[in-house]
């Protein structure tokens, strides 16, 4: 496996895992519909939250938040309808940023509550 997969596969590690000390009941990692994807659906607060986790092994180029683009952002919609049409769930859902930098000895997990809106 390519190194930047492995360290994105150990960021979303380190999201779930916080998340879950913080409360939240994972219901979900990696979830795909057709070409979407969830990398997190959990339960919190009476709310439905899917994450998107960003991971980075450096800021060099910016947040690893700030990667998540508008397209991201659709395509995270659209995997959140279908997960809560296909489970028929009646929950207010929230949209988080979770931002993982893993440099070095430090990791540093940043979660941004509702990051974001669906657009209409």
């Amino acid at each position: 496996m390519a190194e930047h997969n492995d360290t994105g596969n150990k960021g979303e590690v380190m999201a779930a895992n916080y998340l879950r000390d913080k409360g939240y009941r994972i219901l979900e990692t990696n979830w795909r519909f057709r070409n979407f994807e969830a990398d997190i659906i959990a339960t919190g607060g009476g709310m439905l939250v899917v994450a998107e986790v960003k991971t980075r092994s450096s800021n060099f180029f910016g947040e690893p938040e700030t990667f998540v683009n508008r397209q991201k952002q659709r395509n995270l919609v659209k995997a959140a309808n279908a997960y809560i049409l296909q489970k028929g769930l009646d929950l207010e859902v929230r949209f988080d940023i979770i931002s993982v930098l893993m440099n070095g000895s430090v990791d540093n997990v940043k979660h941004i509550e509702a990051a974001f809106y669906p657009l209409v």
